[in-house]
């Protein structure tokens, strides 16, 4: 007689919720945010809409998790930054990968699409800002820290204002859409960044 095994309910669900994620991605990159629905992210992984409703709120929960597990998959070597004892070389090189990276079709329609979500649903923004956003912005701080220890940057300096002199023009020009998110773009906010806009001696 022929063995019969009990079903494994626990891989029957992550096969499932592995197909909502690349369903809720796919869509949001295809249709946009406001045409992605919750019927449509179902019909697409192949499941039924009360099984993402047994897991998620709102099609904003399910991308926001969905965002952020591509983004554990596709970072290498976590969120630290290079530390080659080259500051600027260390910088250019993070903020040219950010630029590939919201330059990509796979990132850049759901990135703005839980930009947009984020403005409309405190819950949500706040997430992706503690899930996402703050680590990165952490790492950051680290590696400043690490080059004021070493001389690199003016002792004192607010780590976390820096921080944002490199991503905060890079996020504008990115959400704006009216000038080109470039690697030259990205270098020239290291150099001002570190160095200032006033003349040299």
């Amino acid at each position: 007689m022929a063995e019969t095994r009990t079903p494994d309910s626990r891989r029957r669900s992550e096969r499932s919720r592995r197909a909502i994620y690349e369903a809720a991605l796919a869509l949001v990159t295809e249709v946009g945010y406001t045409r992605t629905t919750i019927e449509g992210i179902a019909a697409r992984a192949g499941v039924g809409k009360q099984t993402i409703y047994r897991w998620w709120p709102s099609k904003a929960a399910v991308l926001l998790e969905a965002f952020l597990d591509l983004a554990a998959q596709t970072s290498e070597g976590g969120t630290e930054l290079p530390d080659t004892g080259d500051l600027a070389a260390d910088l250019r090189l993070v903020l040219r990968a950010t630029v590939d990276e919201l330059n990509d079709p796979a990132h850049e329609g759901p990135s703005r699409a839980l930009a947009a979500a984020g403005v409309v649903d405190a819950e949500v923004g706040a997430q992706f800002v503690e899930k996402l956003m703050e680590p990165q912005i952490e790492a950051y701080i680290r590696r400043l820290r690490s080059a004021e220890a070493v001389g690199q940057m003016r002792a004192g300096t607010n780590a976390r204002i820096a921080v944002e002199l490199f991503i905060g023009p890079l996020t504008h020009r990115w959400l704006l859409r009216t000038l080109p998110l470039t690697h030259e773009y990205a270098d020239t906010l290291v150099e001002y960044a570190l160095h200032g806009l006033a003349p040299r001696a």
